[in-house]
């Protein structure tokens, strides 16, 4: 084991993820990254939903499971079955910090590894319910997936461009933040923990996560009453702050105030708009968006997107070009900060923990694991009871 791996953050921690599918996965993937140890209890024979989101596959799992599980253990146990069942409570109370799972509602209940059953008996356990909807309300027993709750959080509703079908934004945003959400109460309850010794049942749902995401236009709807619309790539409170085409390609320009905008403006060679009553303050651009937008696209229209973005950067103006995927897994700054990691053999690299601890990011120590590979460790408590006996 290397330094950066031995020193990370949350070593020694040892965590029982219930999860399946990408929310609580990814959230037991930012806890195992961050050093703790992760056991995954999946299905026999399937395992966790997402192994067969595909094709593609890399070792017989699709990208989507290889993503989010990386750095973790796998057990297959059976839920249904007493002994198996028994023996995965019998682990947590012997050995767990943590508890993760987004089971559907219901299951833990049925099979007494809910917060309250395993906090019973251990009061030091830290127990997080990651569900749908939330733990009460019409609709706290339903099943949930992403873009659901983006279609019922608000998100499709101001996605995408006026008048056209809903648009789902591509990554699966809700569940990523549902599991980021997790591990902060995690963390917060950690701390907790320490201070007082006692645990607690910390609770996030993916609905909860996708209003949240909803807050500035939820403000500007309590404030103004009018019901936000989808504006693209634009900024509902500020001008300009969207993607113009250039002549080869898409660039985003963020002039987020009156002095960048006056930087723009003579970028662009039309010093003109600063005298304009249109344009002269935030305000006035939102007020005539479509006027200010039309005019700059005219201009941005007539020259190659880099040609912008190193115009632009010599004025000190915010802007990025439209990068696809490949741009982006290739681009110097991805490279420069790591976030691409290498991993053994000729398996595909992925993709590392946004975050670095005195300059290091933390390390890919294991690959996404295979399907069972640490039952033995769950159902050995069961053989170790026999032999006692």
């Amino acid at each position: 084991m290397n330094k950066a791996s031995s020193a990370l953050p949350l070593s020694g921690l040892f965590v029982v993820e219930l999860g399946t599918s990408i929310a609580a996965p990814f959230g037991g993937h930012v806890l195992a990254d961050l050093g703790a140890e992760v056991l995954k209890i999946e299905r026999p024979g399937t395992g966790d939903d997402a192994r067969s989101w595909g094709p593609p596959f890399i070792d017989g799992s699709a990208p989507a499971f290889q993503a989010v599980n990386r750095n973790k253990q796998s057990a297959a146990v059976d839920l249904k079955d007493a002994p198996q069942r028994d023996s995965l409570h019998r682990l947590i109370l012997d050995r767990a910090d943590v508890v993760l799972q987004n089971m559907r509602p219901g299951v833990v209940e049925s099979c007494g590894l809910d917060a309250k059953t395993l906090r019973a008996d251990k009061p030091s356990l830290i127990y997080c319910n990651l569900s749908a909807y939330g733990a009460t309300g019409p609709l706290c027993e339903k099943p949930g997936y992403d873009p659901l709750m983006q279609a019922c959080g608000g998100i499709m509703s101001i996605t995408g461009h006026p008048d056209q079908e809903p648009v789902r934004v591509g990554p699966s945003i809700v569940d990523e933040a549902a599991g980021m959400w997790a591990v902060i109460g995690i963390l917060a309850a950690l701390n907790r923990r320490h201070l007082t010794g006692e645990g607690c049942e910390v609770g996030t749902s993916l609905f909860e996560t996708a209003v949240g995401w909803c807050g500035l236009h939820i403000a500007t709807y309590l404030v103004s009453k009018k019901v936000p619309q989808p504006l693209g790539t634009e900024n509902i409170g500020n001008v300009p702050s969207k993607a113009y085409r250039a002549s080869d390609g898409w660039i985003v320009i963020a002039a987020g105030n009156d002095k960048l905008w006056r930087h723009f403006a003579r970028a662009l060679g039309h010093p003109e708009w600063l005298d304009d009553p249109d344009f002269r303050a935030n305000p006035d651009r939102v007020k005539n968006r479509e006027r200010c937008n039309r005019l700059i696209a005219e201009v941005i229209a007539t020259d190659a997107r880099n040609a912008w973005h190193a115009k632009l950067e010599a004025a000190g103006v915010p802007s990025a070009p439209l990068l696809t995927i490949d741009e982006v897994v290739t681009h110097p700054q991805t490279v420069a900060v790591d976030m691409v990691q290498e991993a053994a053999g000729d398996h595909p690299p992925l993709v590392g923990v946004p975050l670095q601890f005195d300059g290091v990011r933390p390390p890919l120590r294991s690959l996404p694991p295979v399907l069972g590979a640490q039952t033995d460790r769950v159902l050995g408590l069961m053989a170790e009871e026999k032999v006692a006996t």
